[in-house]
C-alpha cells in the first residue's frame, strides 16, 4: 500500500484526504478540513488565497507528523475559472477575484463577442456561456472594470503579469516553485482550443491579454515538481515529495470517481455540491449550434475524455438559505429541515435554479419565494421546510431536463444516473432525482473527487498492484466501486416523468 494525499478545495470548504492505495484497495481518511470564506473588499469579492495555502500546509503537516508511510505524492484539485497573476519574480499581483464578483458586466461580455462572435467562440472553446468564464474575467481586467476601477485601460496587475495560474496551479507553484497549467482546468477558461487541447492565442488576445502569460500545459499524471525544502521542514514531509497534476478541476476528478463500468448500462453523472455538473463522458466534443443554444459545455477530462455537461446552480441555493436562516436565529438543522421537507406533498412550487438572481450571495429564501411567485402555479414557499422542498424539487427537475437534453444532443442513451459528491448524502434529493428522471439513481461516493484525485496519482506512480501503471479509467472505477459501493434509489410511482 502506498500513501497519496488529495488536496480538495471547494467553494465553501477545503480538506486533505490521505489515501492508501494498492492490492485492489483504496483506504481513505480525512486528515484536515477547513472553511473557505471569501473576502469582500472595496474593489470586489476575492478568495483569501493566503489562508487557503496556510491550511493546505497545516493539512500536509497533519499527514507528515502522523504515524505511517510517507506520501508518495500530493495532488491538488479545486474549482475552475479563477486565477492569480504573477510577476517575473513569482510574486502574486493581488488576491484572486471570486467568480461571483460582479465585474464581468454585459458591456465586457459584449466586447469579447464583438471580437469573436458567440457561435465562433463555441466552435473554438466548446464552452457553455457563463459570465464568470475566465475569458470574460480577463476582459474585465484588461478594460479596467470593477467596483473600484481607476479608469486605466489595463489593470496594473495584468500589465505587470508574466504568468497566469489557475487556483490549483497557483498552489502547486507555491509548493514546488514550478509553473504549469493542468489541462482539465485550463479547458474551463475559454482560452483553450477544444479540438487541439492547446492554448488558442487569438482567444487570449480577444480577452485582452498577451498569450505569453499562459503557462505550459500539463496532463493529469504529470509530476509538476517536488516539495520545496523549506516547506518540507515545516510539514514533516520529505523534500522533493512529488506534486502530481491530477484532474485539477474538481469535476474532472469527480468524474474519474464515478463508479460506472465500461460494459455496464449507459450512464450520466451528476457531480453535486455547491454547483451541480450534469452530463456525460464522451470521446469527442459536441459543437453543434443546438448544443450551444442548450448551454452545454465540452471540457477536457482525464485520459483525453470530454466532460459534456451543463452547469446547474446546485446546492449553493440551499447553502445560502441556511446562512441567512442562521443569521436570523433560526437554528433548525439541515437534517431536521430535510425530514420536514420529505413529508410535504409532491406538486409544490418550482423555480429555475439557473436564474441569474441566484448567483450572488444575499437573501436567498426571499429570492426563492419571489421567483416561485413569478412562475405561478403552486403557492410560493414560506416556511424554511417549504423552501428546502422547493429547492430540491427544482434541482431534481433541472437534473432530469439536463440528462434528457444531453441524451438528445449527443445521441447517447442513459439508463442509470450516478450522483456523486456531497449531494449523495442527501437521500431526499437522490429520491426526488430518481422520480424526476424515471431512472435509477446510484448515489455515492460522496468523496468521488478525492478518490479520483488519488487514483490518478496512484496510477502515475505505479501503485495499482495487478492493474499496472497503464490502468484505464474502467480499472480506476472498479477500485471506486470496491471502496465505496453506491446506494441505489429506484423511481417511485409518484415520478413526475
Amino acid at each position: 500500500m502506498s500513501l497519496f494525499v488529495a488536496v480538495d478545495l471547494g467553494a465553501s470548504s477545503g480538506r486533505l484526504i490521505a489515501a492508501e492505495v494498492g492490492q485492489g484497495r483504496v483506504d481513505v481518511r480525512e486528515a484536515h478540513r477547513f472553511p473557505n470564506h471569501p473576502l469582500l473588499l472595496p474593489d470586489g469579492l476575492h478568495w483569501d488565497i493566503g489562508h487557503l495555502f496556510t491550511e493546505v500546509l497545516a493539512g500536509l503537516a497533519a499527514v507528515g507528523h502522523s504515524e505511517g508511510p510517507a506520501p508518495a505524492s500530493v495532488g491538488i484539485d479545486a474549482w475552475a475559472v479563477d486565477y492569480g497573476l504573477l510577476d517575473g519574480a513569482g510574486r502574486l499581483l493581488g488576491l484572486p477575484y471570486h467568480y461571483r464578483d460582479a465585474r464581468t458586466s454585459d458591456d465586457v461580455i459584449a466586447a469579447v463577442h464583438a471580437t469573436v462572435p458567440p457561435q465562433e467562440l463555441y466552435r473554438r472553446n466548446g464552452l457553455q456561456f457563463l459570465p464568470f468564464n475566465t475569458i470574460y474575467q480577463l476582459a474585465a481586467e484588461s478594460r479596467g472594470q470593477g467596483p473600484a476601477a481607476s479608469g486605466e485601460r489595463v489593470s496594473a496587475a495584468l500589465a505587470a503579469a508574466e504568468t497566469l495560474l489557475l487556483i490549483p496551479d497557483l498552489l502547486t507553484y507555491w509548493l514546488t516553485g514550478q509553473r504549469a497549467a493542468e489541462v482539465t482546468n485550463a479547458s474551463t477558461t475559454g482560452l483553450l482550443d477544444v479540438r487541439t487541447r492547446d492554448w488558442a492565442p487569438e482567444l487570449a488576445r480577444a480577452a485582452g491579454i498577451r498569450p505569453a502569460i499562459l503557462p505550459p500545459l500539463a496532463s493529469p499524471g504529470t509530476v509538476v515538481g517536488g516539495l520545496r525544502a523549506e516547506l518540507a521542514a515545516e510539514t514533516g514531509l520529505a523534500a522533493g515529495t512529488p506534486v502530481t497534476a491530477v484532474g485539477s478541476h474538481d469535476t474532472a476528478s469527480a468524474v474519474v470517481g464515478v463508479p460506472a463500468a465500461d460494459d455496464g448500462p449507459g450512464w450520466a453523472y451528476i457531480s453535486c455540491g455547491t454547483w451541480s455538473l450534469v452530463g456525460l463522458e464522451l470521446e469527442a466534443p459536441v459543437l453543434t449550434e443546438q448544443s450551444r443554444a442548450a448551454g452545454f459545455t465540452n471540457e477536457t477530462g482525464v485520459d483525453g475524455r470530454v466532460r459534456y455537461l451543463h452547469n446547474v446552480m446546485g446546492l449553493w441555493i440551499l447553502q445560502e438559505c441556511q446562512r441567512v436562516w442562521r443569521r436570523a436565529g433560526l437554528a433548525a438543522s439541515l437534517s431536521d429541515l430535510l425530514a420536514q421537507a420529505a413529508v410535504l406533498p409532491a406538486g409544490g412550487p418550482l423555480i429555475d435554479p439557473d436564474d441569474p438572481r441566484f448567483l450572488p450571495p444575499g437573501d436567498m429564501p426571499a429570492r426563492v419565494a419571489d421567483v416561485a411567485a413569478e412562475a405561478g402555479g403552486a403557492r410560493p414557499p414560506t416556511s424554511p421546510a417549504e423552501v428546502v422542498r422547493c429547492v430540491l424539487d427544482s434541482l431534481a427537475a433541472a437534473y432530469a431536463r439536463t440528462v434528457r437534453a444531453a441524451e438528445r444532443l449527443s445521441g447517447r442513451k442513459v439508463e442509470v444516473v450516478h450522483l456523486v459528491g456531497g449531494g449523495a448524502r442527501n437521500a431526499l434529493l437522490c429520491q426526488l432525482t430518481a422520480d424526476a428522471l424515471g431512472l435509477p439513481v446510484l448515489a455515492g461516493p460522496a468523496e468521488a473527487t478525492a478518490l479520483g484525485n488519488v487514483l490518478v496519482q496512484a496510477r502515475a506512480h505505479g501503485a495499482l498492484g495487478g492493474t499496472g501503471g497503464q490502468a484505464g479509467l474502467d480499472a480506476l472505477r472498479a477500485l471506486v466501486r470496491a471502496a465505496a459501493p453506491p446506494v441505489r434509489y429506484e423511481p417511485t410511482r409518484n415520478a413526475r416523468g
